[in-house]
C-alpha cells in the first residue's frame, strides 16, 4: 500500500512537471503567437497610416455635412441621389477609421474640425466661408457650387488615399484607400459630367 502510494506521488509529480513544462511551452506560444495577432492590428501599421486614418476622418466627415446639405436646396435628382450615395459611402467608413485609431492607441479626429477650421491646409477642404456659401445657395445656382466643391473634396480625398498606397503598411488601410480611389474617381467623372449637362 505504501509502495502503491509513493508510485502515485512520483506519477503525479512527474505529471505535474510535465504538465509544468508544458504549460511553460504552451506560454510561449500563448504569449508569441498572439502578440503578433493582437498587436496585428496594432503593431501592423505605420505613421503614415494614423495620418490617413486621422486626415481621412475630417475629411469624409466634411463631405458627409455638404451631402446633408442637399436634400433642402437642390431639385436636381441626379445631384440628390448622389448625395446619398456619399453618405451611404463615407459613413461607415468615418466609423471603420475611428476604430482602427482606437486600436492604434491614436487620437481620432478632433470635434469641430470638419468644417475646415483648422484643416485649411488638407487637401480639398473647404474653408469655413465655402462652407457658408454653400449653406446660402439654392437650386441650380447650389448645384453648380456643390458639385464643383465635391469634386475638388474627391480630388483631395483620391490624392490622400494615393500616399497612403505609396507609404502605409497596413493591409486593410491600404485596401480602404484604393476603394476610395476607385469608387471617388468614378464620381468626380459622374459630377463633371453634370456639370457639363448644367
Amino acid at each position: 500500500m505504501k509502495k502503491t502510494l509513493v508510485t502515485l506521488a512520483v506519477a503525479a509529480a512527474a505529471l505535474v512537471a510535465g504538465c509544468g513544462s508544458n504549460d511553460m511551452t504552451g506560454m510561449n506560444h500563448g504569449s508569441t503567437a498572439p502578440a503578433p495577432a493582437s498587436s496585428g492590428q496594432a503593431a501592423g501599421h505605420n505613421a503614415d497610416d494614423v495620418t490617413f486614418a486621422q486626415g481621412m476622418v475630417p475629411h469624409h466627415q466634411q463631405a458627409l455635412d455638404m451631402a446633408k446639405l442637399v436634400p433642402t436646396r437642390s431639385q436636381n435628382p441626379k445631384v440628390l441621389d448622389l448625395a446619398k450615395r456619399v453618405e451611404a459611402a463615407q459613413d461607415p467608413e468615418i466609423a471603420k477609421m475611428n476604430e482602427w485609431l482606437k486600436a492604434w492607441g491614436a487620437t481620432t479626429s478632433t470635434p469641430g474640425m470638419e468644417h475646415g477650421s483648422g484643416h485649411g491646409s488638407m487637401q480639398g477642404m473647404m474653408s469655413a466661408e465655402d462652407m457658408k456659401m454653400l449653406e446660402q445657395a439654392k437650386g441650380p445656382a447650389f448645384d453648380k457650387m456643390w458639385l464643383e466643391m465635391m469634386i475638388k473634396h474627391h480630388e483631395g480625398a483620391v490624392a490622400m488615399a494615393r500616399t497612403e498606397l505609396e507609404k502605409g503598411s497596413n493591409g486593410d488601410a491600404k485596401k480602404l484607400a484604393q476603394e476610395i480611389i476607385d469608387a471617388q474617381q468614378k464620381e468626380i467623372t459622374e459630377m463633371r459630367g453634370l456639370l457639363g449637362a448644367a
